[in-house]
């Protein structure tokens, strides 16, 4: 790998110096149109967001580089509306929620990278097993609120799309190294250019680790990951008739993590909270992810462009993990034995490695899947203006298919003297042997009106999709199909929603709407969609450089799916089954200030951002999924803090800048309930601070410094997917940026 880093670093200095051309322009994504956007972003600039008629938060390219974040987690904390709880405390696979949305495996939101899904089969099995690294994006856009119509299947909290670095209109390159705790390294490098009809981009990136974590045989429990990003543009002369342009993606990464499912018990994370237990030593996550996509965008004239996107994507993975464990002829899920250590003592001194086992006594699941997701997509936008306003139809229409294929097994170990020593090497396919895929047609019509300071935007979103799975069952590995069963579920929705916005002056709006929610349902038969009716109303500001918005949101949920993942401590079967009624209110607030005067050498910019978000269950209801439990009518929705902030402030100046970050996450319950949130039901409130540095030694050059967990504090960060696990600790890492 260092070989070929060393080699990517000299092409690099190798173009730089044959160009030998002095760009000391802003690298910043490019500047949209107002009313024609391109389809690979949502806003493409905080002006856009700020006037969208829903809630929405544009973070920009200069926001991404002040922490050099590599953690999505991290990122996303800063927008109010947004709910996380980690896992592996450096982001590998987050779990996102919207307002209030079930955040397991970020599956109950619309996930994009450069408009175009993106979770592995967001159809047919959305958990988010592959998300795309936001150190290698120039932009993250996050729309929470209505007239979301445009974007799904998933409606009811929003949508999130990352986007990645664009092609500049000249030559121009950065490079990125830096190290530090842990062994971590990351080391990421691009440049581009235009050059009359043509236009090209290459990228890079690796990020590594050790790992904070400990294995009593001290092997590593870090990870390795690798991205490829190559992009080509030819587009028509100036003078062209029709203004046209042909984009082409192509995107690969890698991953080797030695990461677990299995955490801790209470007592154990107590002493401890980042060893791992011996039974976890065999533990780990292999994958791959490719994706082509093709755009054309035809200008017609000023008011009409048609846009049209083909997309593959491809992952495969295969998380080898510890699953059950056999003592007394009994098998018992992870899970369980770290819930209750003390009711499986036997079997919990086989997980520790306190005593040896017999044969088989450690079964450990080869979780391989292959995915595949594909489609075609096009956008026609038209606009005009007349007396006093100004209209624009936009019209989307996509066709997908996407498809997981499970094909496991496990494997049996004995833990002799703290070792693991295979005992049986199963066949592969005599666990899951399934194929689950999902057709899909969506078409959105949204029509804008501005009149005057109103604007206006109903819409209407169509969703057909036909869900299926065929299971050729664990005696059937070479799949002939003897015992083969089939399924089939479709669904057949409109998603109508209205949003509004009125500007008093430049400095002071209000806006709001409402809209239906909708998350589809899995493939058994005659289950019905998650549905629900949105409110929000909102204001946005600009008073005495306070600048701000504050939005109050409402969802009425009248039948939430949960789904039986075994990232949330369930089966793994992926069932879903119906919550029934629920409801989710809350209120978001955000301040922007600057402390100094504008005319000062230095700015000192302040931030807040504040979640409240309350949830209530309106029914009772048993489920097997450990992450809700037995639900009574009034417990609150687990995993979900009801208060959470972000705070940050900024000393700048042309030759350096200075930026803290605390973040304060709320105590959340992990079963659903209404009692006190303690260390035993629960997970505690904790309050983070992060610290970045920049010096800049040259226009072209910069020292950079990173402190993640400036007060090293000790915290949980959830209970599953079976057993407590630890958020990052105290982390100090040191880069060097060149820009060309």
């Amino acid at each position: 790998m260092k070989s070929k880093i060393v080699l990517l670093f000299l092409l690099i200095c190798g173009v730089v110096a044959a160009q030998n051309n002095d760009n000391t322009k802003k690298d910043s994504i490019q500047q949209l149109d107002e009313i024609l956007l391109k389809t690979n972003v949502i806003f493409g600039s905080k002006y856009q967001a700020k006037n969208r008629t829903g809630s929405s938060y544009y973070i920009s390219p200069e926001e991404l580089q002040k922490f050099n974040y590599t953690d999505i987690n991290r990122v996303l904390r800063t927008v109010p509306g947004v709910n996380i709880y980690e896992e592996d405390g450096f982001g590998l696979r987050p779990n996102i929620s919207l307002r209030g949305t079930s955040p397991e495996r970020s599956a109950k939101i619309s996930i994009m990278e450069d408009g175009v899904l993106i979770a592995p089969a967001p159809y047919s099995a959305p958990a988010a097993y592959y998300f795309p690294s936001v150190a290698r994006m120039e932009a993250v856009e996050i729309l929470k609120g209505s007239s979301q119509v445009q974007y799904g299947p998933f409606t009811t909290g929003g949508a999130i799309n990352l986007v990645s670095s664009q092609i500049p209109n000249t030559f121009r390159g950065q490079v990125k190294a830096s190290t530090g705790s842990f062994n971590t390294n990351q080391f990421h490098a691009k440049f581009g250019d235009q050059k009359g009809v043509f236009g090209y981009s290459i990228e890079y990136l690796n990020f590594n680790s050790d790992g904070f974590k400990n294995l009593p045989d001290e092997s590593n429990t870090g990870f390795d990951k690798n991205d490829v990003v190559a992009k080509f543009r030819i587009n028509s002369k100036a003078d062209a008739e029709f203004q046209q342009a042909v984009d082409v993606k192509f995107q690969y990464s890698d991953e080797v993590s030695n990461e677990t499912y299995l955490g801790l018990s209470q007592n154990d994370f107590n002493i401890n909270p980042f060893d791992r237990y011996a039974s976890s030593q065999e533990d780990v996550m292999t994958n791959d992810h490719i994706q082509f996509m093709v755009t054309h965008q035809m200008d017609f004239n000023q008011k009409l462009r048609i846009t049209t996107t083909g997309y593959y994507n491809g992952f495969s993975r295969n998380w080898y993990k510890l699953n059950d464990v056999v003592s007394d002829g009994e098998k018992i899920a992870i899970a369980s034995i770290l819930e209750r250590p003390n009711e499986f003592p036997n079997h919990f001194n086989i997980v520790n490695g306190n005593t040896n086992s017999d044969a088989d006594a450690l079964l450990v699941k080869a979780n391989n899947r292959d995915y595949v997701s594909k489609g075609v997509q096009t956008k026609f936008d038209y606009h005009w203006s007349g007396e006093q306003m100004f209209h624009d139809l936009e019209i989307g229409l996509r066709y997908h298919y996407d498809e997981e294929d499970r094909f496991q097994w496990k494997d049996g170990y004995s833990i002799i003297n703290g070792e693991m020593i295979q005992t049986t090497e199963a066949t592969p396919g005599t666990d899951a042997n399934r194929i689950s895929s999902a057709k899909a047609f969506a078409a959105y019509a949204l029509y804008k009106l501005k009149y005057k300071n109103l604007t206006l935007t109903p819409g209407l979103r169509y969703e057909n999709i036909v869900l299926e799975r065929e299971n050729f069952g664990s005696n059937d590995p070479s799949r002939v199909g003897n015992n083969l069963s089939t399924r089939e579920n479709s669904v057949d929705v409109f998603i109508p929603g209205i949003g509004f916005n009125y500007k008093f002056n430049n400095d002071v709006s209000v806006f709001g709407g409402v809209h239906k929610g909708f998350s589809p349902p899995s493939n058994q038969e005659g289950q019905k969609a998650e549905e629900s009716v949105n409110y929000e109303i909102g204001t946005r500001f600009n008073l005495l450089g306070l600048r701000g918005e504050v939005v109050a949101f409402y969802n009425d949920y009248s039948n939430l799916l949960g789904s039986d993942l075994a990232a949330t401590g369930g089966t793994g079967s992926l069932e879903q089954f119906n919550a029934g009624e629920v409801s989710v209110r809350g209120l978001e607030v955000l301040f922007n200030y600057n402390l100094l005067n504008k005319n000062s050498k230095f700015e000192l910019p302040i931030t807040f951002g504040y979640t409240f978000t309350d949830t209530e269950f309106l029914n009772s209801f048993g489920s097997d999924d450990d992450l809700w439990g037995e639900v009574t009518k009034g417990d609150e929705l687990p995993y979900i803090a009801k208060h959470q902030f972000n705070t940050s402030i900024s000393l700048e100046h042309r030759k350096f800048e200075l930026n803290l970050n605390g973040r304060y996450n709320g105590a959340f319950r992990t079963t659903a309930g209404t009692d006190d949130i303690t260390d035993t039901n629960g997970v505690t409130s904790n309050f983070i601070i992060d610290f970045s540095g920049k010096y800049h030694i040259t226009k072209y050059l910069s020292l950079t410094g990173n402190v993640i967990n400036l007060l090293d504090e000790t915290y949980a960060v959830s209970r599953v997917p079976a057993g407590l696990r630890p958020g990052h600790p105290f982390g100090a890492y040191a880069g060097l940026e060149l820009k060309f």
